[in-house]
């Protein structure tokens, strides 16, 4: 009878080890869940579109609470059905130089706005809700800004460049008739939640996709007149925040002068720090860019 008690008792022991391990490993994974969902995530920069800043193999952690962490139904997200977005509060708005990553708004095809979970990018913010953005020659100008605005050197090599590659030249909305290309680009007016504007043709090139996102319906142009699902419309009032998106290489980024305006609610955060940056051709660690702060 001793025996068993004591078998008995051992049991128990072990039983509640093993409840306390699980708890402690729920716990763990309740933090990790709850830091990424609404402090800090990390991501890897797969390329050379944002040098000299960011390069190939660095890793970043971009800090949620700046512009506010996003809730949503990652479940639904997981399965690659559209869900809606909701952001909390932040510490201050997205401002023009900020380096943000977002889910790519064109994962499937340049016709349709959509969420990818697993794919994202990172560009700086040139342009804002309410700003009116050109590139003249290559450089980026907002009406009434005189700031400096993305990479200047860029710019400047895009300016000097005398010859492009079409495919190259050629950029967003893609129309013959408005002729826009990466050296001559706009005027784009980048609109906000409560923005209206006319609807015509130009407006229609440029806003079709963002309008079709946001009714979840079909938006077509005929004689000058535009109708969604068939109802002849002369204006529209947007519902959500746009963001023009550059990346600090202009000749080696595809970015917003190519697929359009990014929503606001498809941003994941700002860029904060790089903790890790590891050469992806000798696999040597680049002690120099360890704990650098992303600008």
């Amino acid at each position: 009878m001793k025996n068993i008690k004591i078998q008995l008792r051992v049991y128990i022991q072990l039983i509640n080890k093993v409840f306390d391990l699980f708890f402690w490993i729920g716990i763990v994974c309740v933090l990790w869940f709850v830091t990424q969902v609404f402090l800090i995530a990390s991501f890897k920069i797969p390329s050379n579109s944002m040098e000299p800043e960011l390069t190939t193999g660095d890793n970043i952690l971009v800090w949620k609470p700046i512009i506010g962490p996003r809730i949503f139904n990652i479940f639904a997200s997981l399965q690659n059905k559209q869900t809606v977005i909701q952001r909390i509060s932040g510490i201050r708005k997205v401002q023009r130089n900020d380096i943000l990553v977002f889910n790519y708004p064109f994962p499937n095809s340049w016709s349709k706005v959509e969420m990818h979970i697993f794919k994202y990018y990172i560009k700086r913010c040139i342009g804002i809700p309410g700003d009116t953005l050109s590139i003249q020659n290559g450089f980026f100008q907002l009406g009434g800004i005189h700031a400096a605005l993305g990479n200047i050197d860029s710019q400047k090599e895009i300016a000097s460049t005398e010859k492009f590659p079409k495919d190259i030249l050629w950029c967003f909305p893609f129309d013959s008739i408005m002729g826009w290309n990466i050296k001559n680009f706009g005027p784009l007016y980048i609109p906000g939640a409560g923005d209206s504007l006319v609807m015509n043709r130009t407006n229609f090139r440029i806003y079709k996709k963002l309008i079709e996102w946001e009714q979840k319906k079909k938006l077509k142009c005929k004689d000058s007149i535009v109708y969604i699902n068939g109802i002849p419309i002369e204006g529209y009032r947007f519902q959500k925040n746009y963001y023009f998106m550059a990346g600090d290489k202009g000749l080696n980024s595809q970015d917003s002068r190519y697929w359009g305006l990014l929503p606001e609610e498809y941003i994941v955060g700002k860029a904060w720090i790089i903790w890790k940056s590891i050469d992806p051709y000798t696999g040597k660690f680049r002690w120099e860019r360890f704990l650098k702060v992303i600008h």
